[in-house]
C-alpha cells in the first residue's frame, strides 16, 4: 500500500477533505484530522481506540505500532508496506467514523 492508496479509500467517503498536519499529507473530516502521513513517508497515522489499537498491535506487531509520542493519544501508527487492502480499507472507514460528524455518517 501507499499513501496515494490511502487517499483514495478515504476520499470515498463523504465529506473528506485533504490537509495538511504537522507539515505532512492529511486527511479530514470538516477539519478533524484521521490519517495522516507520517515524515517517513512510508508510514501513516491512523485514528483509532484504545481497545482496537491493542488488538492491532498484539495480533500484528510489525503493521501496527506506536511511540512515546502516541502512547496517551487515540492513534496507531501503521507501516503502509506491511498492510493489506481489505484490512486498510476497514481502518480508515472506522478512524473516518470516528471523527464524522453524525449527518455525514447516516449518509455513508
Amino acid at each position: 500500500m501507499t499513501y496515494d492508496d490511502v487517499r483514495a479509500i478515504a476520499l470515498e467517503l463523504p465529506g473528506v477533505e485533504e490537509g495538511t498536519s504537522y507539515g505532512t499529507a492529511a486527511l479530514k473530516v470538516r477539519g478533524k484530522l484521521f490519517v495522516r502521513l507520517k515524515e517517513d513517508g512510508e508510514t501513516i497515522v491512523l485514528r483509532t481506540d484504545e481497545f482496537e489499537r491493542s488488538h492491532l498491535m498484539q495480533s500484528h506487531p510489525k503493521m501496527f505500532y506506536i511511540t512515546d509520542h502516541y502512547r496517551d493519544y487515540p492513534w496507531v501508527l501503521v507501516r503502509l508496506r506491511a498492510v493489506r487492502r481489505p484490512t486498510i480499507k476497514a481502518l480508515i472507514e472506522g478512524a473516518w467514523t470516528r471523527v464524522a460528524p453524525r449527518a455525514l455518517r447516516v449518509k455513508a
